[in-house]
């Protein structure tokens, strides 16, 4: 194991473009209504005609003044707007959200190791894995791309499975197709191992081994959380996670998973499903903490053969702080070494 100390650019804002700067990277579409659309609602002609953008977005456009017609003396604002066979529609696209998302920013990243093929990735707590609304840039993503640009010649800048954004650890991505290729393979045949420590505020009960198998779909009732189901009645898919109790008291207890499936939040899911949702965590019943501000879930162990050189590879990063601050006050210990 070992970190990457090398110096990388700090990110350096950049000055805002003036108007006729962002007017010059605008791309302009000119359009003539065919026969077949003649009386359509312009939102609706435009997405046949510019399939590769969703009406949402064009809605938008329009709305905005950045659509307008050979007919009328002013840009159309009216969705509902009737176009008419070889009219000529000019529209100003505007660049998405989604279309500046894969753009490389440079970050602070803790690589734990890295060769040719690939890279061990340290996440911090509150790091998005991907781009998704809400979260366009400042992904790992975006720092994978500033790293490394070649990244950019792979899907998803070679990542290959996701963590949480507030939860921590290590996490495996591909520097090459062939590479990401064979790591998709191999988790789909569960020959990545992944191990995390979770901190539950009730304590635990019975053997100290659990094998948890309940399949996990979208909460119908909650759509922001995912639930344990039944599959005869609802969608989702199977699930199966190994829990060792490390340490307990009447405060709660310190608990190693391991993955055998990886579902949205299924750790999560799981320990809630058992009676131990994860200290702070909120969405899954978990209480409060003042010393812990998201999941106490941490990502600490990875494993897998390498899958060009064949070695055998092993990595493991210690509790973060946050987390260690709250089994101290909970008087539970995780044994070092």
């Amino acid at each position: 194991m070992h970190s990457d100390t090398s110096d990388r650019p700090d990110h350096m804002p950049t000055a805002e473009p003036e108007p006729d700067e962002l007017a010059a990277e605008l791309e302009e579409r000119i359009l003539q209504i065919p026969t077949h659309l003649h009386r359509e609602r312009l939102d609706r002609a435009l997405v046949q005609l510019i399939p590769e953008f969703s009406r949402n977005h064009l809605k938008h456009l329009i709305e905005d003044g950045w659509v307008s017609s050979q007919s009328a003396l002013a840009p159309i604002t009216k969705v509902a707007y009737l176009v008419k066979a070889a009219d000529t529609i000019t529209v100003r696209l505007q660049p998405t959200a989604m279309s500046q998302a894969y753009v490389p920013q440079a970050m602070d990243l803790d690589i734990v190791y890295e060769d040719a093929h690939l890279r061990v990735i340290h996440k911090p707590v509150g790091l998005v894995v991907h781009p998704a609304p809400g979260n366009w840039s400042a992904t790992l993503l975006n720092g994978l791309l500033a790293l490394d640009p070649t990244c950019a010649q792979v899907p998803r800048a070679g990542i290959v499975h996701r963590l949480d954004k507030d939860t921590s650890g290590l996490m495996v991505v591909a520097r090459t197709r062939a590479c990401m290729d064979a790591l998709v393979r191999m988790i789909a045949a569960r020959e990545v191992h992944r191990d995390y420590l979770a901190i539950s505020q009730r304590p635990w009960r019975g053997d100290l081994q659990r094998e948890v198998e309940l399949s996990i779909g979208r909460d119908p009732r909650q759509r922001l959380r995912m639930a344990v189901v039944d599959l005869e009645r609802q969608p989702g898919k199977t699930a199966h996670t190994s829990l060792s109790c490390v340490d307990h008291n009447d405060n709660g207890c310190l608990v190693h998973c391991t993955l055998h499936t990886g579902r949205t939040h299924q750790i999560r899911v799981h320990m809630a499903a058992i009676g131990l949702p994860l200290l702070a965590d909120g969405l899954y019943g978990g209480a409060g903490s003042p010393l812990i501000h998201r999941q106490a879930l941490h990502a600490f162990r990875l494993g897998f053969t390498h899958p060009f050189t064949e070695e055998s590879l092993e990595f493991e990063v210690p509790v973060p702080a946050d987390m260690q601050g709250a089994l101290d006050d909970m008087g539970l210990h995780y044994p070092l070494g």
